[in-house]
């Protein structure tokens, strides 16, 4: 009578052969989605947003469909294809290893009689037909051992017997890779960071809009960019540091697909550009009451810097489009096309003043009670770098999977089972006969060469022991 036990049911479904398929249908399905549709973080939001309608983008981010591999429903979809397996792999594994450590070496008549590869060789001499077909088993690399006693003894060899584990090494290397993928699910993590030249951070932005902080810092001290002929972006570039305790600990010049990797946190080169904060400017500084007196000045971010003895400089407020309204000066817009750069000036003399620097407008520049004009002679903007951030522990356990899946997929189709039998026997027909055998687990017309390969060597010894037979009774006979 079927058990009524629920659990029984669920676990017996678990350990079909179909059900676990049907589950690493569903994986395949939920990673080509994952491919299809475009995942957070790796794509910046602003494109997400222009290529899906805010009702669709909606949905794909409430059903996880933008975030795939950290979904809850694709862990669970995991974690079902690993029991599958297991349960498979234990309803089955008791009869490979009977293979492996018991193999079939004696054959019976109703093996025999179904057996696909066989041939019968008519012989006069048991002991002789069976040291002849082992010598035959020796031409073709086999080593046959002698199984049974006295006139009931046969021979027995085989090929790859160890293959008969490739499908658990195939299973094991499943699992590897769905455990690695339910730990990068559940403690992984992917976000993106944004840095201006000089500028350190310690949290990162995940793709679900939390924010994530490091046990460690990083700085990004400079960066750069080579683009083709037409303008279009070549290479870029960032050097980045480490800062752990406050202590550098790390410097890396990353690249794209060449990231900086510490304590299991990665971080790819994503995008690069141009900030909306000075890098340097240098600028002429004149004195108002004695014009002749002119200073280069080189400013750097934020710092000041000296004029003379008396007087430094320094950037308070950068605007890169500016427009005027009612005597104040707002900003247009993001591009830095029409800049307008405050600065303030501290003098022992003349205590603190500000002014501002127009360089689309110089007539308009240096209002303000200021011992000093500047004149604006050239600029950079601190360039910024976008940063891919990925912790994803689970990845040795996906790559050992997908090496140990190498080994199992070589074993499974280059290193067949393949067993050899020889045993005398008595046929209706044929009387006394050397009865040899072969079975292979798969490929069977693959191999059917080999064994005719195999019945012809033993045929051959037994023709040249027959002849060599007829000389020496010859020989007596004349004698």
């Amino acid at each position: 009578m079927p058990t009524r036990n629920p659990l029984s049911r669920v676990l017996r479904t678990l350990s079909s052969i179909k059900t676990g398929v049907i589950l690493l249908i569903l994986v395949v399905i939920a990673s080509a989605i994952g491919t299809v549709v475009l995942q957070r973080p790796t794509t910046e939001a602003d494109q997400i947003e222009r290529t899906y309608s805010p009702s669709a983008l909606y949905w794909l981010d409430k059903l996880g469909l933008t975030d795939v591999f950290h979904a809850w429903w694709f862990v669970v979809l995991l974690v079902l294809v690993a029991t599958s397996i297991v349960l498979v792999s234990i309803d089955r594994f008791p009869r490979a290893w009977k293979v492996l450590t018991n193999p079939y070496k004696v054959t019976d008549s109703h093996f025999r009689a179904v057996l696909p590869m066989q041939d019968k060789i008519p012989v006069a001499d048991e002991d002789a037909a069976l040291s002849l077909a082992e010598r035959a088993f020796q031409k073709v690399h086999l080593k046959a051992e002698r199984v049974g006693p006295g006139k009931e003894a046969s021979l027995y060899a085989e090929r790859n017997r160890f293959s008969v584990l490739a499908v658990y090494i195939i299973h094991a290397s499943l699992l590897l890779i769905f455990l690695g993928g339910i730990v990068d699910a559940l403690v992984g993590y992917k976000g993106f960071l944004m840095l201006v030249k000089g500028q350190t951070l310690s949290q990162v932005e995940l793709s679900t809009k939390k924010v994530k902080e490091l046990p460690f810092a990083i700085r990004f001290d400079d960066g750069g960019r080579e683009n083709y002929a037409d303008g279009s972006p070549k290479k870029w570039w960032s050097d980045l540091t480490v800062i752990e305790d406050g202590k550098e600990v790390m410097k890396k010049q990353i690249v794209v697909n060449d990231p900086l990797v510490y304590r299991g946190v990665r971080f790819y080169q994503s995008t690069f550009g141009d900030s909306r904060k000075i890098d340097s400017l240098t600028l002429l500084a004149i004195l108002k009451a004695d014009p002749k007196v002119r200073k280069e000045v080189t400013l750097r971010g934020n710092a000041a810097t000296a004029i003379d003895d008396d007087a430094t400089v320094q950037i308070t407020n950068f605007i890169p489009d500016y427009v005027i309204r009612d005597g104040q000066i707002y900003a247009r817009s993001n591009d830095p096309v029409n800049p307008a750069i405050q600065l303030k000036i501290e003098s022992k003399k003349a205590g603190t003043t500000g002014t501002w620097l127009l360089p689309e407008d110089p007539q308009n520049s240096n209002a303000g009670p200021t011992p000093w004009a500047f004149a604006y002679k050239s600029g950079e903007l601190a360039p910024f770098t976008g940063l891919s951030v990925s912790h994803e522990p689970g990845q040795w356990g996906v790559w050992g999977g997908v090496l140990l899946m190498a080994v199992g997929l070589t074993m499974a189709f280059y290193c067949v089972h393949r067993r050899y039998w020889a045993v005398v026997v008595n046929d209706p027909k044929l009387g006394t006969v050397l009865w040899i055998g072969m079975q292979a687990d798969k490929n069977r017309e693959h191999y059917a060469d080999e064994f005719k390969e195999i019945a012809g060597h033993i045929r051959n010894e037994l023709q040249i022991q027959s002849a060599v037979g007829t000389t020496e009774e010859k020989s007596l006979a004349h004698a």
